[in-house]
């Protein structure tokens, strides 16, 4: 089967084709035959990695002043704190329209967080070291329990945006937990998708990828006892990658201790990879997918996490969403084989620590 199951993807690799994402069932276009274009497009300055290990103009430093005079703590490790321009409030009324199903809205509470990974403005996840990634992960914990635990949250996103290009404001490590009182589309659809397979197939539609992935062995980047890294078969983004648990768990409330360890590993892993694949700091936006809060048993959930990097051929040439891809479907150049064969091979030694 596995024999079989390579010689037929990497021939249907060699000419456009359709590639069904099963957690979303959406259609990615791959045209492999593209990369051979040349590119007159608009090329984006070089990111430029952050120096200073202190910046006396950054809200999120220890000492400094926040909107509305708040001042941070001389934190020593992580800190967390309500975002000063949140997009969700907990005091939301309750209110909504419904006019005959066509001009339809309603209200919705939530909760905003910030969670700063250091002290250190200089730093990010791949320049962490396994401890200091290890405090970020117990962070990641008790703010999934402490929000999940709220009676309006029924939704708890822990997300991640490196770099100006994918919206990041401030090159602080950092990241974002939103709690909805609803669960965001992406994420239903996802839990729909799982829940139809569980009852159609009897087992986890993640773990069985997961198994199709580490027999074929193409895609995979870099894996441990706990967690796998790979290039997903229905990848949109040039270097996309999928982070599973090998254990089918729902939520990182259930994380052992030593799964903890093993996901801050497999994290800093992936993600000095990305930096050593140009040479520079990457951006991406990351995100953790895992069960609703919502009181109900999801035993559908597999724990895993998604990134989704915008650089396609160099650290200043970048692929967005556009045309085609806004209006019929996405579409790919590079084939998810070709970008995990790439990231595979490369250090997991960082860059500015090799030179």
């Amino acid at each position: 089967m596995r024999t079989s199951l390579i010689t037929r993807t990497r021939e249907l690799a060699g000419f456009p084709h359709r590639r069904l994402n099963p957690l979303t069932g959406r259609w990615i276009l791959v045209s492999p035959q593209r990369t051979q274009r040349p590119w007159l497009g608009k090329v984006a300055e070089r990111p430029t990695e952050t120096t200073l290990a202190y910046d006396p103009s950054c809200y999120l430093c220890p000492g400094n002043v926040r909107a509305g005079n708040a001042r941070n703590p001389q934190y020593l490790s992580t800190f967390v704190f309500d975002n000063d321009y949140p997009a969700l409030l907990p005091d939301t009324p309750p209110r909504e329209i419904d006019e005959s199903g066509l001009i339809v809205a309603r209200s919705e509470q939530g909760l905003c967080r910030v969670l700063c990974f250091s002290p250190r403005h200089d730093l990010t996840v791949p320049r962490l070291t396994p401890a200091e990634l290890r405090l970020v992960v117990d962070l990641w914990v008790e703010q999934f329990r402490t929000l999940g635990s709220m009676s309006f949250v029924n939704y708890v996103l822990v997300f991640e945006n490196r770099g100006a290009i994918m919206g990041a404001s401030n090159p602080h490590p950092h990241c974002q937990v939103w709690a909805n009182a609803t669960v965001p589309d992406e994420v239903r659809t996802e839990q729909n998708s799982q829940l139809e397979y569980r009852e159609r197939v009897g087992s986890c539609l993640l773990c069985d990828y997961l198994q199709l992935e580490l027999q074929m062995g193409e895609r995979i980047i870099c894996e441990n006892e706990g967690f796998v890294a790979v290039v997903p078969y229905w990848a949109v983004w040039p270097f996309e990658t999928l982070v599973l648990s090998r254990r089918h768990f729902g939520a990182m409330d259930q994380l052992t201790a030593q799964e903890c360890d093993l996901l801050a590993d497999i994290l800093k892993r992936l993600t000095t990879r990305y930096d050593n694949l140009f040479e520079t700091p990457f951006p991406y936006s990351m995100g953790f997918h895992q069960h609703p809060t919502d009181g109900q048993s999801h035993p559908e959930w597999h724990f895993h996490a998604h990134y989704h990097p915008p650089l396609l051929r160099s650290a200043t040439v970048q692929k967005f969403m556009v045309g085609y891809e806004m209006l019929a479907m996405p579409q790919r150049d590079i084939t998810p084989e070709s970008a995990a064969e790439r990231l595979r091979g490369l250090s997991e030694v960082h860059y500015l620590q090799s030179r």
